[in-house]
């Protein structure tokens, strides 16, 4: 048996092959580096204290300059330097680093086996990867149901024929395991392009992503990285969304994409026959999406002819679209939103595979006033039945019979015209009578783990107490709820969230809805991460503040209790709640 005197072990260790190591009784044991499963030959502790290594882990190096980091050696760790509250991930196959580690001073951590496996591919080892063969992974067990995952180098999903390693669980696209090591790039003629895993994070020079694992083409001196697939385009490319290919274009100047309206560089793609240039990931745009902010799907356009309207802003940033690039467009409604925003969260939109079957039909809103009995000169409906109340309604504007009433629909205090039962204390604001009997909704999820399905119908019902699914507040109002999980929502929250802009009373301008907000609320200064904002002021409510009705009663006043944002005077008394008496922030 050999012998060896091991790094990072009190005791000699003894080799052993197959048959001994069954001998030993110990045929399933974990390699004490590496974690996995040991297999012979490999390498026993003498004193029998159940350490066990494999025979590349027990010979590995204390530091090994590896031919993908040149600027400092990696050296193995017995432990993480992660802290205890963290937990360190091989920067090769993003698995968790328990044990042994190879580590460098620019963040850089591997697995022993990934350190060797790229290690022996740099310095052209392949002969020496006796467990890597070049098979079809499709048929391999290591696979399960046809997935054949990504390749280890690029992170792009596999071919068909693969170096595929069974003991390690690495693949890697036969072209990818025979990557030139050097490569002189027209998109940078000062030096050559290294193979070497981005230590730096560098973003792509090309498509501007920042690559999480694999390796890139990089030149240290001047901090520059690209993507293994942005090194070397395909020349031409066809895609079943564009009636032309599109043919590749090396171009030294930033161009913008006729596609999204942004900034690319270096590498174009363009169709001569329509006169158009885009990045690659362009090519293949979804041709149609139905969106979560909007009930109708929307079409990508390249441009919009200027007898539709000069500008629109983006319904997810509300910035202005510049209607000459492309843009997801609903002529119906004259909606629009930048490429970008619309396919920024992939949870909120899904792809439309034909443009027939676009069915509005059900979006035709069916009043719910059941029957007008009565009409006066103007046209106006007196006399009603409404869907939910089983008495006539009658159509009054008398604020001062009725002024301290509330609407039995949105709850609110009755104000300007409405309707009323004669026979007993039931009230609706005119607004809240006329109401669609359905209403499709598209900014809604059935349960949080469910994706985006389309626009679904919205039941107007007036049961029971029930539950505001948007702002929690318990009710015995009218409510739409879903037709397919039974979530309720108030009148208020709804109506809320079908507008493209809301205004308050106190604010000369319209606020708009901002997704990715992180500020203080200028009402009650809570802590907010998305809100309801001025684009010409600082000025941004949470959807709380927004909510809050402009006028309430309240008991220990007579008279009505009006809203107000504003420092009523700068005497003292008046910082001072009249009901809890605790001091009151003039500003809130």
């Amino acid at each position: 048996m050999e012998e060896l005197k091991n790094y990072g072990h009190q005791h000699p260790l003894l080799m052993l092959n197959e048959e001994q190591l069954i001998d030993n009784g110990n045929g399933v044991v974990d390699c004490s580096r590496c974690a996995e499963k040991v297999s012979a030959p490999c390498f026993s502790c003498v004193e029998c204290c159940g350490f066990y290594l494999h025979k590349t882990c027990a010979e590995a190096p204390l530091e090994l300059n590896h031919p993908f980091h040149r600027h400092h050696p990696l050296v193995l760790l017995q432990n993480p330097p992660c802290t205890s509250d963290q937990r360190c991930f091989c920067d090769f196959c993003d698995e968790t680093c328990e044990k042994f580690l190879y580590h460098c001073s620019c963040g850089l951590d591997f697995h022993i086996k990934s350190a060797l496996f790229t290690f022996n591919i740099g310095e052209r080892n392949l002969k020496e990867l006796e467990h890597v063969a070049l098979e079809d992974p499709s048929f391999s067990s290591k696979n399960d149901g046809g997935n054949l995952g990504n390749c280890f180098v690029c992170w792009e999903p596999l071919a068909i024929y693969t170096y595929f390693s069974l003991d390690c669980g690495f693949n890697l696209h036969k072209k990818c395991a025979e990557l030139s090591l050097k490569l002189n790039h027209l998109c940078h003629r000062k030096h050559p392009l290294v193979l070497q895993f981005n230590s730096e994070r560098l973003s792509c020079k090309t498509c501007q992503v920042t690559p999480e694992r694999g390796l890139v083409y990089g030149c240290s001196p001047c901090k520059l990285a690209i993507h293994i697939d942005c090194a070397s385009p395909v020349p031409v490319i066809e895609d079943k969304s564009h009636q032309h290919p599109f043919t590749l274009f090396w171009i030294r100047i930033p161009f913008i994409c006729d596609a999204c309206g942004t900034e690319g560089h270096h590498v174009a793609y363009t169709c001569g026959t329509c006169s158009i240039m885009v990045h690659k990931k362009c090519i293949s745009l979804p041709r149609i999406i139905q969106h979560t902010l909007h009930v109708h799907r929307v079409f990508h356009t390249y441009f919009i002819p200027k007898e539709y309207f000069e500008s629109l802003n983006c319904m997810m940033c509300h910035e202005v679209v510049d209607t000459e690039l492309g843009s997801y467009f609903c002529a119906d409604c004259d909606v629009i939103f930048h490429v970008n925003c619309a396919l920024k969260e992939k949870e909120w939109y899904c792809i439309v595979s034909q443009e027939n079957g676009d069915d509005k039909s059900r979006d035709k809103p069916v009043n719910s006033i059941t029957m007008v009995l009565e009409r006066n000169d103007a046209g106006e409906a007196t006399v009603i039945e409404h869907c939910n109340h089983e008495h006539y309604l009658m159509l009054s504007d008398n604020i001062r019979e009725h002024g301290d009433k509330c609407c039995d629909g949105c709850l609110l205090l009755i104000s300007a015209k409405f309707y009323h039962c004669s026979r007993c204390d039931f009230f609706l604001h005119k607004s809240c009578a006329e109401l669609p009997k359905m209403k499709l909704f598209s900014k809604h999820f059935c349960g949080e783990m469910q994706f985006f399905s389309g626009s679904k119908p919205f039941i107007l019902s007036s049961d029971s107490m029930f539950k505001c699914v948007e702002c929690g507040v318990l009710s015995n109002g009218f409510s739409y709820k879903c037709n397919e999980c039974g979530n309720h929502m108030c009148l208020r929250c709804f109506a809320l969230c079908l507008q493209d802009a809301v205004k308050i009373p106190g604010h000369k301008h319209p606020l708009l809805f901002y997704y990715d907000y992180e500020e203080q609320c200028s009402a009650c200064r809570r802590d907010i991460i998305a809100a309801f904002c001025c684009k010409d002021c600082n000025f941004h409510l949470c959807g709380w503040c927004v909510l809050l009705p402009t006028t309430v009663k309240h008991k220990c006043d007579h008279h009505i209790l009006t809203l107000t944002y504003d420092k009523i005077n700068d005497y003292a008394k008046y910082h001072y709640c009249d009901i809890c008496e605790e001091e009151r922030d003039p500003m809130h």
